[in-house]
């Protein structure tokens, strides 16, 4: 969302924003949802929520305790601008400079970013054996892969790490290490990539893999944008020939465009029946196996076969 000035927003109705902010704090979507109502930057939402509590504090203390509260801390404003507003370093830079908060250089951002996520560990740790199912990929940056595994059930990256290079030993310890951290992998759903595939075999024998939905369903789906182009193209044909009846003069001419026009009709309705055919069959497919329901619960066996 574009950010936009709204001096138009009177005091009593900032702080019914920042109220029902707060009630609906830790609602999915809720932040979203009430920063569009009005207009607003979920980052400024976010300013507001911060703010609050400190304004509290002072309006609710005695006068004799009443302490001068520095703006919200740097860290927390330049990690809610760049982890939940994505805002670029630049516009984190511009943010700060207009809030006239010190440092505010895109080079010292950069070192900012780079501190923390060296100081973050790349790899989850458990108390306890925890059983999961596997999300595995290669994300690329500065054309470097990363490797990144994701809990299926809940999504918590448990390992992401940047590699040199993403082949069978590369993933197979990427794999050990996983286990080192007490998570045992009842299988993984990834793409066809062959070391990350070799790789997940060689560190997990007994487990099963399974191609992820998209890349197994993608050729289907660009079949039927072949099959739509075929579509389109013949009712292109029987509109020509309808145009082309209707310029002929003799009657022999007649007789055969309407032949031709008969042909290409037919020919029409044969390519959108099969493109109508394979588009349903694909959606009610893609709808089957979809991991959760539209109210984000996971779907079960029965409740799929009851629909």
């Amino acid at each position: 969302m574009k950010f936009i000035r709204r001096p138009d927003l009177a005091p009593q109705t900032r702080i019914e924003i920042v109220m029902t902010a707060w009630l609906y704090q830790g609602v999915y979507g809720k932040i979203t949802h009430i920063a569009q109502g009005y207009h607003i930057s979920r980052t400024f939402l976010y300013q507001l929520l911060l703010a609050a509590p400190l304004q509290l504090e002072v309006l609710f203390s005695d006068d004799k305790c009443r302490v001068q509260h520095e703006p919200p801390h740097i860290t927390q404003l330049v990690l809610l601008l760049r982890l939940e507003g994505r805002c670029s370093l630049p516009s984190i830079a511009s943010i700060l400079k207009r809030l006239d908060y010190q440092p505010n250089s895109v080079g010292y951002l950069s070192a900012f970013f780079q501190r923390y996520g060296q100081s973050l560990p790349s790899t989850l740790s458990m108390g306890s054996t925890k059983v999961v199912f596997y999300l595995s990929d290669e994300i690329f940056a500065t054309h470097k892969p990363i490797l990144v595994t994701v809990d299926a059930k809940s999504t918590t990256i448990l390992k992401i790490a940047l590699a040199s290079e993403r082949s069978a030993p590369t993933w197979k310890a990427h794999f050990e290490a996983l286990d080192d951290h007490r998570f045992h992998s009842l299988g993984m759903a990834s793409d066809r990539g062959v070391g990350l595939v070799a790789g997940y075999h060689a560190a997990c024998q007994e487990a099963l893999w399974v191609s992820d939905q998209f890349h197994a369903l993608h050729d289907l789906f660009t079949l039927c944008r072949q099959w739509e182009r075929k579509a389109y193209g013949a009712i292109g044909k029987e509109a020509d020939a309808v145009q082309k009846f209707d310029h002929a003069k003799s009657e022999a001419t007649l007789q055969k465009r309407l032949h031709q026009y008969e042909q290409a009709c037919q020919a029409c309705e044969q390519a959108i029946a099969q493109y109508d055919q394979r588009n349903m069959l694909l959606h009610l497919l893609r709808e089957t196996l979809q991991i959760c329901s539209p109210f984000g619960q996971l779907r079960t066996v029965e409740a799929v076969r009851s629909e």
